[in-house]
């Protein structure tokens, strides 16, 4: 072949393609660079070294690898050190990939296309395996499970990270508090804290975050979308945490479980805040009288006596009360529409708030998560704990203005109250009988309907009050909680123990306690002496 048709072909010189794998070869590579300079000189072009040619607009000729060099594979070529060549170069920013496919969802982030939709949440993707990975967050699949804790994660990189915390890996600890975290970036964010630094901000109400994630979740509060729907009650959140854990309330589940009392919880953060009870723990102080509290909302309830500079600036248009938070405004107004939207499935009943339907759940459930250390009595509701807790501590906050008499609840003075005043505003339909106190009334009421609720489990014997359940309970324990102070003797009714202070003579009776005189036999029996009703128990 002459060299006029070697031009027309496009064959160029040879270009050396040597394996840098095998070691063995290296030794003869300049004498394989010998021989190809003589070739090239020579004008000779073996049928092994043959390149092809591209031609170029500007007339110049680009040499394209010759496949005859190298073995035929069925997987691209590498280069000497195994990793595949990034001939795919980006126009515009000048990034490689080793593939054209990569190059292609590279494109994507200059053109934005994202052509992988969620059908649920409307978000959309670039790559096929960012949209997998979401779907996981509706579906709740986490594949990735650690064998040490046995924790699940639904993404391979958020479980790599875990992993670090067995494997005792040196991981970046914070200089000030000494607190380790998984990443770097973990790190650099915690430090906020200590800085106070706060580099994002909402533009429509100015409040800062140390975090983008908590500014996204805040933009919703203006906006408010909320992306994320329970499957069960269409109801939607602002966050994927909260469904979460609403979720939970139709399931019943309860994964955090604590080790000492072996008790669950739906949220981590009630766990944590559970474990105070077994620890003593008090977190939060008062900085103006040094007192320490288990909860925070106890501490925020310590404040407001004491916070009065605060201004009242949300008031109800019907009444005028006013109030300094617009969501305590939107609950009391319900009291005027009558709209109570938390309904009891078990009973039917409506409440105004979250928080009465709390505690009416306890009543089905039996839950009293209160609990006394001294007599270890349980409640289901904080109210009623911390008006038992003063029978220890002898507090009584409620004092009469006429006869200094001190009461341990508020309703219990204006009962009294009633006595100076004669006011009896509870009266019976049927006999037109009136009483000072509902209960009183309603157990009138129960002469007339015979109705007897309260029954005894040992003997089902019946009775109207739970008063009188309770006295009757004396006999089948043995209690006997009234005492004479002179003789040291037990008795089981304050009745008997007033029979037994009482002399009952034809001439003189008089009380030994208090020394009082009867002019009637019959009146001892009735007499009920101050230092006897002073005692525990009465």
């Amino acid at each position: 072949m002459s060299s006029s048709e070697e031009e027309e072909l496009g064959l160029l010189p040879p270009v050396e393609f040597i394996c840098k794998k095998k070691k063995r070869r290296r030794a003869k590579r300049s004498s394989t660079q010998e021989d190809a300079t003589r070739s090239a000189s020579s004008g000779f072009k073996s049928r092994s070294s043959r390149t092809r040619v591209s031609s170029c607009p500007d007339g110049q000729e680009t040499p394209l690898p010759s496949t005859a060099s190298q073995p035929i594979r069925k997987r691209r070529g590498r280069d000497r050190g195994g990793e595949r060549p990034k001939s795919h170069v980006c126009q515009q920013c000048g990034k490689a990939y080793c593939s054209a496919e990569n190059l292609k969802v590279h494109w994507r982030i200059h053109t934005g296309e994202r052509p992988y939709h969620c059908d649920q949440c409307g978000k959309s993707f670039i790559k096929s395996e960012a949209y997998r990975n979401h779907q996981r967050v509706h579906t709740g699949e986490k594949p990735y499970s650690c064998d040490q804790c046995g924790r699940s994660f639904s993404q391979r990189s958020s479980f790599n990270l875990h992993r670090r915390i067995h494997t005792k890996e040196k991981l970046p600890m914070c200089p000030k508090c000494g607190k380790h975290f998984i990443t770097l970036q973990a790190l650099s964010v915690h430090q906020r804290i200590h800085t106070g630094e706060k580099p994002y901000w909402c533009p429509q109400c100015e409040k800062r975050f140390r975090t983008l994630q908590n500014l996204t979740v805040h933009q919703r509060v203006h906006t408010g979308e909320k992306p994320y729907q329970c499957p069960r009650c269409e109801k939607r959140f602002a966050t994927f945490q909260n469904c979460t854990v609403h979720q939970r309330s139709h399931t019943g589940e309860k994964p955090y479980g604590c080790p000492q009392c072996e008790k669950r919880y739906a949220t981590l953060q009630s766990l944590m805040v559970h474990k105070r009870r077994h620890t003593g723990e008090k977190p939060y102080g008062c900085q103006q009288c040094k007192k320490n509290f288990t909860y925070l909302s106890t501490l925020n309830k310590h404040r407001k006596p004491r916070d009065t500079d605060r201004p009242r600036c949300h008031r109800c248009q019907q009444c005028g009360k006013a109030y300094t938070a617009s969501g305590s405004l939107k609950i009391h107004q319900r009291s005027h529409t009558g709209e109570k939207p938390y309904h009891c499935d078990l009973c039917g009943r409506s409440f105004i708030n979250s928080n009465g339907y709390r505690q009416h759940q306890r009543i089905h459930t039996g839950e009293k998560p209160y609990y006394c250390e001294h007599c270890g009595r349980s409640f289901s509701q904080a109210g009623a704990f911390r008006q038992h807790q003063r029978i220890h501590t002898g507090e009584k906050p409620h004092q009469c203005t006429q006869c200094n008499k001190s009461f341990i609840r508020l309703g219990a003075l204006q009962a009294h109250w009633r006595t100076h005043t004669g006011e009896k505003p509870h009266q019976c339909p049927q006999c037109q009988k009136s009483f000072s106190q509902l209960g009183v009334l309603q157990a009138h009421l129960r002469t007339h309907t015979g109705e007897k609720p309260y029954r005894c489990l040992q003997c089902e014997k019946c009775f109207v009050t739970f008063q009188s359940l309770s006295v009757h309970k004396r006999i089948h324990t043995g209690e006997k909680p009234y005492w004479c102070q002179l003789c040291k003797k037990n008795f089981t009714y304050s009745s008997t123990l007033r029979r037994h202070r009482c002399v009952e003579t034809t001439e003189d009776p008089h009380c030994l306690q208090c020394g009082a005189s009867f002019s009637l036999s019959n009146q001892p029996w009735k007499h009920k002496c101050p230092d006897l009703s002073a005692e525990p128990g009465l």
